[in-house]
C-alpha cells in the first residue's frame, strides 16, 4: 500500500522481531517446555505439575483469591471511575481533581505497597486505617482510661467476674477506701486531680478510689490517699446486695464519690466495664481481611486510570442525546441509568477487561502488604509462582502456573482486542 519494498519494510520490522522472540516469545516456549519435566529439570513429568494445580493446597488457595480479584476489583474501581468521570464534568475544579485522583498511577507498585502496610499497621498511632477507625469508634463506644488497673498490696477489692469488689459489706456513714494500682500516670484522664479522703455523712456510703502508689522507696502511706496521688475520675461503682444492683455513681475527678442510703449494706464493685482494654482498631492484615485490604489499595491505584478512559469517552458522547432525555421529563439518574451508561458500555467494557489482565497478574502488592503470618491466605497465583520457583525449588510448577496463568490471559485479551477493532470499525 505505502509502496516499499517487503525486504526495506522487513529490516525496519527486525529490531522488534528480534526484541519480540526473546523477551516474549522464547520465554512462552521454554515455560511450556520445562512444565513438563521434573524439580531437576533431566526426567520427563507428564502433567503431573498440571495435577498440582489442582491438589496443591497453596495454589487451590490462590487460585481462588484470583477470582475474588477478578470479580471485584475491575468492578469497583471501574465504577468508581464512571462515578468520578460523570461527578468531576459538573464541578469547577473537576481538572483538579481529576489529576489528584489519577495521581496514585505514577507511583510504582513497590512504592503503594510499602504505603499501605503503613496504612494499615494494627497500631492506631501509626496506621491510618485504625487511626481512623478508632477514632469512630470511640465517639460512640469510649474506652476505658483504666485497663490495667488492680488491687495492690492489703487491699480492700478481690477480683470477681472481671471486676473487684469490696470483701465486706459498707456502712452508710463509714467513708470507704477503694486504692488501685497499675496505672501510669502519663495515661491517666487529663481531669484527675490530687485524690482526698471522702468525708463521712449521715445515710449515706461514701468513699475514694484513686492510684494508691507514690514514686520513689518507702513513700507514701498504702490504703491512704497522699498528696502527690491521683483520683480515678469516671470509675464506675455498683452497690450490690442479693445479687443485684441497688445504686450505682461515677468517682469525681479527685476520686471521691456518694452512694444514696439504699447502698447501706451492700458489697461495692468496680464492673468490668472499668478495666477493659482500649479499643484496637481491626486487624486489617489478618487472614480474614487481607485480601479485601490489599485489593483496596488497588483500587487506590486504578481507580484514576479508569476514570480517564471513561472521561475520554464522556468527552464524545452525543450531548443532543442527554438534553433530549431531559426535554422529555428524565431525571438526572434516569439520564445516567438509561442513556449515559448504555452509550459509555463499549469503554466500560474495555476498562474492566483491561483492569481484569491486569489482576490475573498483580504479584508485587500482595507480596508487600501481606505480612508473613497471613501472605498464605492472601496468596494470588502470581506470587504463588514465585514461591514455587524460588522459594521451594520445584521450577516444574512453576512453569505449569505461568502456562496456567497465560491461558487465562489470552481469551480476556483475545476480546478486548476484537472489542476495540469493532469502535475502529465503527
Amino acid at each position: 500500500m505505502t509502496g516499499t519494498r517487503r525486504s526495506v519494510a522487513a529490516l525496519f520490522l527486525l529490531p522488534a522481531l528480534v526484541l519480540l522472540g526473546a523477551l516474549v516469545v522464547y520465554p512462552i516456549g521454554y515455560s511450556v517446555v520445562r512444565s513438563f519435566y521434573d524439580q531437576s529439570g533431566d526426567g520427563f513429568a507428564g502433567v503431573d505439575n498440571y495435577r498440582a494445580l489442582f491438589t496443591d493446597d497453596g495454589i487451590r488457595t490462590a487460585l481462588e483469591n484470583n477470582v475474588i480479584w477478578v470479580v471485584f476489583a475491575p468492578t469497583v474501581a471501574t465504577a468508581l471511575g464512571l462515578i468520578f468521570a460523570v461527578l468531576t464534568e459538573r464541578v469547577r475544579w473537576g481538572t483538579a481533581f481529576k489529576l489528584v485522583v489519577f495521581m496514585p498511577m505514577a507511583i510504582s507498585m513497590l512504592a503503594a505497597g510499602i504505603i499501605f502496610r503503613l496504612v494499615y499497621d494494627q497500631d492506631p498511632d501509626k496506621g491510618v486505617a485504625n487511626a481512623v477507625w478508632v477514632g469512630v469508634h470511640d465517639t460512640f463506644a469510649a474506652s476505658s482510661a483504666f485497663p490495667k488497673a488492680h488491687p495492690g498490696r492489703d487491699s480492700p477489692l478481690v477480683a470477681e467476674g472481671g471486676g473487684f469488689v469490696t470483701r465486706e459489706a459498707v456502712r452508710a456513714g463509714d467513708p470507704v477506701a477503694l486504692p488501685l494500682v497499675g496505672v501510669a500516670p502519663d495515661v491517666l484522664p487529663d481531669g484527675a486531680k490530687r485524690a482526698v479522703a471522702a468525708a463521712a455523712e449521715p445515710g449515706k456510703v461514701t468513699g475514694t478510689t484513686w492510684q494508691d502508689f507514690t514514686r520513689g522507696k518507702g513513700v507514701g502511706t498504702l490504703g491512704a490517699p497522699d498528696p502527690s496521688e491521683l483520683g480515678y475520675p469516671g470509675m464506675r461503682i455498683e452497690a450490690v446486695k442479693d445479687g443485684r444492683v441497688v445504686a450505682s455513681t461515677e468517682a469525681a475527678a479527685d476520686g471521691t464519690f456518694t452512694l444514696p442510703a439504699a447502698a447501706d449494706g451492700a458489697r461495692l464493685r468496680l464492673p468490668a466495664g472499668n478495666f477493659a482494654e482500649p479499643y484496637n482498631g481491626l486487624d486489617w492484615l489478618g487472614p480474614s481481611l487481607v485480601t479485601p485490604a490489599i485489593i483496596g489499595s488497588y483500587i487506590w491505584m486504578w481507580a484514576g486510570f479508569a476514570m480517564v478512559l471513561i472521561a475520554a469517552g464522556l468527552a464524545g458522547m452525543p450531548r443532543e442525546l442527554l438534553e433530549a432525555a431531559r426535554v422529555d421529563g428524565a431525571n438526572e439518574w434516569q439520564v445516567f441509568r438509561r442513556v449515559t451508561v448504555p452509550l459509555l458500555a463499549p469503554v466500560l467494557a474495555v476498562v474492566a477487561v483491561t483492569l481484569m489482565i491486569n489482576v490475573l497478574k498483580v504479584f508485587d502488592l500482595v507480596f508487600i502488604i501481606a505480612p508473613g503470618s497471613s501472605q498464605d491466605d492472601a496468596n494470588v497465583l502470581a506470587l504463588e509462582l514465585y514461591r514455587k520457583g524460588f522459594s521451594e525449588g520445584r521450577p516444574g510448577v512453576a512453569s505449569a502456573i505461568a502456562v496456567f496463568l497465560l491461558l487465562l490471559v489470552i481469551p480476556v485479551m483475545w476480546f478486548n482486542v476484537r472489542r476495540l477493532r469493532r469502535e475502529v470499525r465503527r
